[in-house]
């Protein structure tokens, strides 16, 4: 990144969910600021100068093109819209969020509304130790020190502790965690649009279901007591064989994989289509199939209502899914829903995207998104 400055930002926070505000501060400071290139561990101390909540703390190794004006500018602005107000009479108080530029390089600057380096970073103590993770040799412009020496001096005896949390420098580095998602739905809900704008975005090895293939499905909808159980089993065949190979082979140029569907949708359907004995045994010839493949980390359902999913079926315009009945597409969304029931929250995140275009709509898409992200990020954490 051309002609851009090294700066250093502490980060705190004593209100709400602290952690996750000093997360979405990190996010908001590379899309607005600049290359987050490095995230200290967290700490947690006692309110500094007031009594208040413990601080969660932070500090961050930034590249920025903007000039350190600008760059306060976009710090109050982030602050600001994570629900911090600030007073200049209001003295130390609890904060949302707490944004303060320690270093600018090695620039001295005073005026009215700045100075740098920060005029107190050598007394706090929770601004020295996690700087000491990301510069420990960065010199003091000023006092010629580095951030070791400045910690062996600082007459600060607060107490602190270092977390295990986590932080990430961008969404993509959060994501790239959760090794494989999956992003299911009912038939028309979004689900290879959604997982295929993921892996351009994120760089992901994009697992896309191949169903146009199967010979039985144009005879299925026209007859489906006939079809179903020959369906159901290709399918199964179909998947597991594909599923299987896909989700196998890792590739060394992605950060993760991300598919548009879970082989367990196998047993959702054919718990709809098939006779109750025509079941029985399909899903004993599934179980056992089931104990092999790879699990996702994080499991997504696209939600919308059975009007919205005949709206994109006709849309996508694919002759054998016009005549799909309103009933079909209501018992597949429940058979969904009962499968959730029985799947682990800490993985499971079901999003009702009806109302929303993540395709045509970025703002729609990154809500999307923020919520994968937040799952993840507790996971982690």
């Amino acid at each position: 990144m051309n002609n851009t400055t090294d700066t250093y930002i502490s980060i705190g926070s004593n209100l709400g969910n602290r952690l996750e505000t000093i997360q979405e501060a990190i996010f908001l400071i590379a899309k607005n600021i600049g290359i987050v290139k490095k995230c200290s561990k967290v700490y947690e101390c006692p309110a500094w100068g007031f009594s208040g909540e413990n601080f969660l703390n932070a500090c961050l190794y930034v590249q920025t093109k903007l000039s350190p004006e600008e760059l306060l500018v976009k710090l109050l602005e982030i602050e600001k819209k994570l629900g911090r107000e600030r007073s200049a009479n209001s003295g130390y108080q609890s904060r949302t969020i707490d944004l303060d530029i320690v270093y600018y390089d090695t620039l001295v600057l005073v005026n009215s509304n700045l100075t740098i380096p920060h005029p107190k970073l050598q007394d706090r103590l929770f601004v020295l130790k996690p700087l000491a993770d990301i510069a420990p040799q960065f010199y003091h412009p000023i006092l010629k020190k580095d951030t070791r020496n400045l910690i062996q001096e600082c007459k600060d005896k607060s107490v602190l502790t270092k977390t295990k949390y986590t932080l990430f420098c961008n969404k993509k580095e959060l994501l790239a965690t959760t090794q494989f998602i999956s992003i299911e739905g009912n038939i028309g809900a979004g689900k290879t649009s959604l997982a295929t704008k993921i892996s351009e975005d994120f760089n992901a090895k994009l697992v896309v279901e191949r169903f146009a293939e199967n010979p039985f499905l144009p005879n299925f909808y026209k007859d489906q007591s006939r079809y179903a159980f020959p369906l159901e089993m290709s399918f199964l065949a179909d998947r597991y064989q594909q599923f299987s190979d896909d989700t196998s082979q890792f590739d060394l140029f992605k950060d993760f994989m991300v598919s548009d569907y879970d082989i367990f949708k196998s047993l959702i359907f054919a718990k709809v289509t098939l006779q109750k004995d025509e079941y029985e045994l399909y899903r004993k010839i599934f179980n056992f199939m089931y104990k092999e493949v790879k699990k996702p980390q994080i499991y997504v359902y696209l939600y919308q209502t059975t009007e919205r999913l005949l709206e994109n079926i006709k849309k996508r315009g694919r002759d054998y899914e016009q005549g799909i009945k309103t009933d079909y597409l209501e018992k597949i969304n429940r058979g969904y829903f009962d499968f959730l029931k029985g799947y682990p929250k800490e993985n499971s995140l079901v999003i009702d995207v009806t109302k929303l275009d993540f395709v045509a709509n970025e703002k729609d898409y990154q809500t999307i998104i923020d919520k994968v992200l937040k799952l993840a990020f507790e996971q982690i954490n």
